[in-house]
């Protein structure tokens, strides 16, 4: 991962359409300003448009559901987000949905770029990066070390395009080792899964590596009076501890031993005991030397958003484009000071900002150039 020492592209949403999506039928929303505010009550759909927009990337979203799960209640089985996105004045159409299938075949997410069907979701990445932060991550501190590794995922792919696809290989080739463990296949089988197995381990804890110390690095540049206090990222776990300070080929060379003398523990387990599926992300409040899971909740609340926008600052600056940020429900648990630290924030970045939140009163301090919009009942209309 490179730092282009250029100033990134202005990358934002212009529009989005939605078809049987959640609780909307039909919606078409125009967006013509950096940040954007989304009002109203619990279950109007705010999240909706958030989530939507969210799968203009790779992956299944911020909420990480079955495609199957989005389509609204009492349509079709399909869904459909249409958006155009303006890169330095160039537009370019971006689509996404669930289609149909033939008989007997599973049913897929189709993406398609200026009306041409992409050859995957990854394609997405070249036209948009996106961040975000909801309310369901408040205990990623406190929470199972799977959370921290998919966030910390989620923050290597917005970067690294080819990440996704590593985790995904890894992931396959576990899977087959496990298999012929259980089927006590031939040696030599063996030896050609963990010889892939071990070049996408280490790629992707090299990823991970790299992204947590950039983190960390851009972190401890903040103003020592930033409300948003700075963290020190740093992974944890024996397979990362082994591939620190080695190099790709060293550490694919010693994991692949590790795996073959770990087999029959392995094969008596049921699972790959040992590997980047297992790490975990420490994460420490620098200012106190304090683990941040033992920080207070207010405290954890202004690390992680300190956390995302140091990360779209990287962002912008490795991938050439400013990313959009999605920030469900974050205003409203912040202190008059930080809110209106973060709305300051946000303008200096450049990037185009979505906030949610259920009372607009909480937006009273950001610039009249916010575009405001109002969400009921899966309609959005501008706020006067």
């Amino acid at each position: 991962m490179s730092t282009n020492s250029e100033a990134p592209d202005r990358v934002a949403l212009s529009s989005l359409s939605l078809t049987d999506f959640r609780n909307y039928a039909t919606a078409s929303v125009a967006f013509d300003a950096q940040l954007v505010v989304l009002t109203g009550e619990n279950g109007a759909g705010k999240t909706n448009l958030l989530e939507a927009i969210s799968l203009l990337t790779p992956g299944r979203g911020l909420r990480r559901a079955r495609y199957e799960e989005i389509a609204r209640i009492g349509a079709g089985a399909g869904w459909a987000v249409a958006a155009k996105v303006v890169r330095n004045g160039e537009e370019t159409r971006l689509g996404t949905g669930l289609v149909d299938a033939s008989p007997g075949e599973a049913r897929t997410r189709a993406v398609r770029v200026n009306g041409a069907p992409a050859a995957s979701a990854d394609a997405l990445s070249d036209y948009l990066r996106i961040l975000w932060l909801a309310p369901s991550m408040d205990g990623l501190f406190t929470g199972p070390a799977s959370e921290r590794r998919r966030f910390l995922d989620r923050l290597v792919l917005t970067i690294d395009a080819a990440h996704g696809r590593r985790v995904r290989e890894f992931d396959r080739l576990m899977t087959q080792r496990n298999r012929l463990l259980e089927e006590r296949a031939n040696p030599g089988w063996l030896d050609a899964v963990e010889a892939e197995l071990a070049e996408r381990a280490v790629a992707v804890a090299l990823a991970r590596a790299e992204t947590a110390a950039l983190l960390s690095a851009r972190m401890e540049r903040e103003d020592a009076a930033s409300l948003f206090p700075a963290g020190r990222l740093a992974l944890a776990g024996d397979f990362d501890r082994a591939v620190v300070g080695r190099s790709a080929a060293e550490a694919e060379l010693g994991y692949r031993a590790s795996l073959q003398e770990s087999r029959g523990a392995d094969r008596a387990a049921g699972r790959t005991l040992a590997g980047p599926h297992r790490s975990d992300l420490d994460v420490t409040f620098a200012g106190k030397e304090m683990p941040a899971a033992l920080s207070s909740t207010g405290e954890q609340k202004a690390l992680l958003i300190g956390l995302i926008l140091a990360h779209a600052d990287i962002v912008a600056a490795t991938s050439g484009m400013t990313p959009l940020l999605l920030l469900d429900e974050v205003a409203a648990h912040l202190d008059e000071g930080r809110r209106k630290a973060l709305f300051d924030k946000l303008l200096g970045l450049g990037c185009q900002a979505f906030l949610t939140g259920a009372d607009p009163a909480i937006f009273g301090a950001l610039p009249p150039v916010a575009l405001r919009f109002r969400v009921a009942a899966g309609r959005v209309a501008p706020l006067d």
